[in-house]
């Protein structure tokens, strides 16, 4: 077997899968606040991993 896996023709394409909308970009479905919920998130673990070994 010698056929490639990667189809660089778009007319190979199933019809079904031709027939579906493109896929939604990672930029439309990022959230505003999603920054700053990983901060917050981040510092939180981060001082208690700080306080439980002090203490």
């Amino acid at each position: 077997m010698t056929r490639r896996l990667v189809l660089t023709n778009e007319s190979a394409r199933h019809p079904f899968r031709a027939s579906l909308p493109p896929p939604a970009t990672r930029n439309a479905l990022r959230n505003d606040d999603h920054d700053v919920k990983l901060f917050l998130l981040s510092f939180a673990a981060f001082f208690t991993c700080f306080y439980s070994f002090l203490f």
